[in-house]
Formats: structure tokens, sequence, C-alpha cells
């Protein structure tokens, strides 16, 4: 599984309300180009501040939610880790988890590579995305670049030990 996120100089990932702390095209071309046509796991929160509350378009969509009334809306619903676990064998293509910050914390020890947005500012973040740490190393950086005043740049990191799913509880 793959990790992607954008976060602010504090780690920064989101509001409660489910807004994120910054809207930039650049960044949201990068999501659009690397999700598409692939899975995307999300928690139910994330999805409820989508647009109309529907799943992204021409994305297989897992929502993660201990909630048992799920709306209708083209999501694939599961209950949590274990069900989950039992969906992934059977999935093409790359699966990518994009939140929320509970989301992020339970699979990123699933994950091999994390795509990060850093952006240089306090965005006000209420959700945080967990740290790298040392079991990631960075394998690319791109130039920093600028929006509206704002500085930001791309990392891709890679996982040093990606834990076996079947120990992840």
């Amino acid at each position: 599984m793959k990790l992607i996120a954008a976060a602010d100089k504090f780690n920064g990932i989101g509001k409660k309300d489910g807004s994120l702390l910054f809207r930039i095209p650049e960044d949201m071309r990068r999501f659009k180009s690397l999700t598409t046509g692939n899975t995307v796991i999300v928690g139910r929160k994330t999805l409820e501040s989508f647009p109309g509350g529907v799943p992204l378009p021409d994305r297989r969509c897992i929502v993660l939610s201990r909630k048992e009334n799920h709306p209708d809306n083209g999501a694939e619903y599961c209950a949590g880790i274990e069900e989950l676990r039992e969906l992934l064998p059977g999935i093409d293509g790359e699966i990518f988890v994009i939140g929320g910050g509970e989301i992020y914390r339970c699979l990123m020890p699933l994950c091999d590579t994390a795509y990060i947005t850093r952006i240089d500012a306090d965005g006000g973040g209420e959700i945080f995305l967990p740290p790298m740490g040392e079991l990631w190393r960075l394998t690319e950086k791109s130039e920093k670049r600028e929006y509206e005043g704002i500085s930001y740049w791309f990392e891709t990191y890679e996982r040093n030990v990606v834990f076996p799913s079947c120990l992840i509880r």
C-alpha cells in the first residue's frame, strides 16, 4: 500500500470538520494522477468531507467505518482492519491510504511508500499525520514551489521495514 497526504510544517493535515488546510492546484493534480484508476482507503469522516459525500470518480473506494448503517454511495465499507485485510489480496492495481488521521495511524505500518506534499506554512491543523520516523527513508524531494505565497515541495519516502499484514491486529 501507498500513503498520500499533504502536511503543513507541524504535520497538520486537516480540520476536525474534514476540511483540508490548503488547496494547492498542483498538489490536487498530483493526487488525482497517482490515485485515479486505483483503490483508495479512507475513513468515513474524510469521505463525508468529499463533494457530495461520495467517493472520488474513477477510483475504487474502501471506507473504514465502525458505523453500522452506510449510505448507498458507491463505496465499499469495512468495519475494521481485519475485514480490510481479507479484501487486500483481491485488489488489482495500487492501493492508496488517503486519510484521515486515524486511518493513517492504523495503516501506516502496512504501507511501503509515502507521497507527502510538505507545505511550509501553519495551516492551523487539528488532525495530524503521524511522523515518518526512522523506519522511513526519504528517496525523492522536488524543488521548492510556490502558490499564492506559500512554499511547498513533494517528498517520496520508502519504508525500510514493512510489517507483514498478518502481524497487524
